[in-house]
């Protein structure tokens, strides 16, 4: 869920450059590895058969430069340097005469159903959309738990044959993507045997749904057509996809909401994903009753991940500073910055979680509790759709890909292979990044740190001094959830971390996840190696 520039989102394990969807961004460097060299090579040769009609130096087709996709925007200059926005760039494209930034947004729509028990309806859905043969996807621990027990028995009630695939890998790969493809696809030719999808459980299950939708309805000889460049080649989907309804079982990713799915290639290390309206699906069903068996250590780590959905997404870059300008409304990426759409349901997201988070952590049969948690995830989902976020879910990645030298298996976790749980990767480097991003917009960085100080502090707190406010309230709730602020030394987590927060956090190197923070040091605690 790195969004780069144009919504375009990857991160190299081992890369010292990022491209953020986020104003205060260092410029990237361009440091990659020679597979992914050669990735960024092959498209940029093949992007004049994505798009005749456009020639090798357009924007949404040739592949450029990091640097490229920073003409027009504002720089920061330092950590603690204002932001001075630079002028529009006018150029020619395709004979026409444009600026180099955008000036609209779009937001493509999710139909949400909500309420108790609302799962049980999936079969009238299924009958309504004329669906004959529906694959229900989820994973091993959701297979003989209610939220699954109910899907199938409204199918069944409905005279609606499924079929289950309960193999979704937490935290997807490649591979993982291809076993459910292939298990979709079957002997139904090129466009797979089934006509429609239920998707039951967290983010994982959806992305892999989505996945399995696109790639056995429109099935390709190269896996990589449809990921997102620079690793993939960013192809559209052909056409729209088969329906499909996402029910959420975890109170985070909001993945019900978006077109995207996100998944390691183990090939290069990197994490990386597909974007793309049609990904989005058909309805989510937001059921309280399907979080009640989540784990605390899952309601925690899911949490984190919707208070960076929110912060992130208001916090992104204006709509109207991204750049390039796509040449035709069609190529306008999902991610487009900050609105003044996202912006209410993020906000909204972010007063349900301030109220209900530590309620729900601290008591699971809090019906009213588990059903805004819910709700704050979607919600937070509707907003990051269009506005995308930044640094927080980039650098998750260099910290979620290392999981399996860790070697650590998350305490209170149904899995147990060795992994860092999303929310905690993300929130690792929340009060660190938004310590450094507050001089963007002091003002917006202010208004969501009184959020979730619960309307506590000042109301003449100095808009000089709003990252370090927000800073101390997400340290708060890292403090009050106990989750690590560390991790073990002679790892390679993400020297990129280091040397773009080093004036901004302390290193620590411990053996073990750190819980121990110290109330005198209210910023993230870092960990580098002499590696790279």
């Amino acid at each position: 869920k790195m969004y780069g520039v144009g919504g375009r989102r990857s991160l190299s394990r081992h890369t010292s450059g990022v491209v953020s969807n986020f104003v205060g961004t260092a410029r990237p460097t361009a440091s990659l590895n020679g597979s992914l060299l050669d990735r960024r090579a092959a498209y940029s040769t093949d992007s004049a058969a994505h798009h005749p009609q456009h020639g090798p130096d357009c924007p949404c087709c040739g592949e450029k430069d990091a640097s490229y996709f920073f003409r027009g925007l504002g720089t920061v200059q330092s950590s603690r340097g204002a932001y001075k926005p630079t002028p529009p760039v006018l150029n020619v494209h395709h004979g026409v005469q444009r600026e180099s930034t955008d000036y609209a947004f779009e937001m493509a729509g999710a139909n949400i159903r909500y309420g108790k028990g609302a799962t049980r309806e999936v079969g009238l859905d299924m009958k309504e959309l004329g669906a004959k043969h529906v694959c229900v996807v989820t994973d091993p621990y959701l297979r003989d738990l209610p939220p699954v027990h109910n899907v199938l028995e409204s199918l069944q009630s409905a005279g609606i044959k499924y079929t289950l695939y309960d193999r979704v890998h937490v935290e997807p790969t490649d591979a993982s993507f291809k076993d459910a493809i292939e298990f979709c696809t079957g002997e139904g030719g090129t466009h797979g045997r089934f006509d429609a999808f239920i998707a039951v459980g967290g983010g994982s299950v959806m992305d892999t749904t989505k996945a399995a939708n696109l790639y056995s309805t429109y099935p390709t000889d190269d896996f990589l057509d449809y990921v997102n460049p620079p690793i993939g080649k960013g192809k559209p989907p052909p056409g729209p996809l088969k329906p499909m309804v996402a029910i959420p079982t975890t109170t985070g990713t909001g993945s019900e909401a978006t077109g995207v799915a996100i998944f390691d290639l183990e090939s290069v290390n990197a994490k990386t994903g597909i974007a793309h309206r049609r990904l989005k699906p058909t309805l989510g069903i937001i059921d309280p009753d399907n979080a009640t068996t989540m784990p605390q250590a899952v309601v925690i780590a899911s949490g984190f991940d919707v208070l960076c959905h929110a912060l992130e997404s208001y916090t992104a870059i204006p709509y109207n500073q991204r750049s390039p300008r796509p040449p035709t409304p069609l190529l306008r990426p999902a991610y487009q910055g900050s609105n003044p759409i996202a912006d209410v349901w993020s906000l909204k997201s972010l007063e349900l979680l301030s109220q209900y988070f530590a309620r729900f952590v601290a008591d699971r049969d809090d019906e009213e509790a588990r059903g805004a948690m819910m709700l704050a995830a979607t919600y937070g989902g509707i907003g990051f759709g269009s506005a995308g976020v930044h640094l927080c879910h980039g650098m998750s990645y260099p910290v979620s890909s290392m999981a399996h030298k860790l070697k650590w298996v998350p305490p209170g976790y149904p899995s147990k292979s060795a992994m860092v749980p999303h929310g905690m990767s993300v929130v690792l480097h929340a009060p660190a990044v938004f310590e450094y991003t507050a001089s963007t917009d002091p003002e917006r960085h202010l208004r969501v740190a009184r959020m979730l100080s619960g309307n506590k502090l000042p109301h003449n707190a100095n808009p000089e001094h709003a990252g370090q406010l927000l800073s101390e309230q997400i340290v708060k709730y890292m403090q009050k959830m106990n989750v690590p602020n560390g991790y073990k030394k002679n790892e390679t987590i993400c020297l990129f971390c280091f040397s773009f927060f080093k004036h901004n956090s302390h290193t620590q190197t411990t053996q073990t996840p750190n819980t121990n923070h110290n109330n005198n040091n209210k910023r993230i605690l870092l960990t580098t190696t002499t590696q790279g």
